[in-house]
């Protein structure tokens, strides 16, 4: 899927975790910062919680165990045995989203909100995560982005690195959409990520 031309940017990082509060403990205890109230995704049936990267953030996000169970898989892979036996052995960084000028009307774009939040967000009608994560979704917003208004952490992410059994694939869709920002594709064995954070305490590897 294009979308519209002109520069696109890293908007956040997902984190997964079996509930919320083992991802936001697991977060906090590694970052040294706490993590502030997100909210509730109706159409999946998930919470979160937010922590702000300056320019990006970073969302911890689980199924809600008080929602019903959605019509529709539930994106991030949440519902694939794969990602729940991964998760079974604790929080990971599993995926990554870029914000970018507009979208095209197609079946994969979901027009979303939580509270007060609006967004247009591509997701597979299989729930699954488009190249085993390391290829971004793609999000317009249509309210001002977390970042406007969440209060600043003193979390910066330094570099988000991204393996991939391909990578001249992933380089290109990076290149279709002039992708701005500090991300390096390597190749490995399979799909794979990881982000270097500079904390108030120091530097993490989530």
């Amino acid at each position: 899927m294009q979308a519209m031309p002109g520069p696109a940017r890293l908007d956040h990082l997902v984190v997964a975790a079996r509930t919320l509060e083992e991802g936001a403990a697991w977060l906090e205890g590694r970052l040294g910062v706490g993590l502030l109230p997100g909210g509730e995704h109706p159409a999946f049936g998930t919470h979160n919680r937010l922590l702000s990267l300056g320019e990006s953030y970073l969302e911890v996000i689980a199924v809600n165990p008080g929602a019903p169970a959605p019509p529709r898989p539930r994106w991030f892979g949440l519902d694939t045995p794969q990602m729940r036996e991964r998760l079974a052995h604790g929080p990971a960084l599993i995926h990554w989203v870029a914000a970018v000028p507009g979208l095209p009307d197609h079946p994969d774009v979901l027009a979303l909100s939580r509270g007060e939040n609006r967004w247009r967000l591509t997701v597979p009608a299989s729930g699954e995560l488009p190249g085993g994560g390391v290829e971004p979704s793609l999000i317009v917003w249509d309210t001002p982005a977390p970042p406007t208004r969440l209060p600043d952490s003193g979390v910066r992410l330094l570099t988000l690195r991204l393996g991939t059994p391909d990578p001249g694939p992933l380089r290109a869709t990076l290149d279709a959409l002039n992708f701005v920002g500090e991300v390096e594709v390597y190749e490995a064995p399979q799909p794979e990520l990881s982000a270097q954070l500079q904390t108030p305490d120091g530097l993490v590897t989530l």
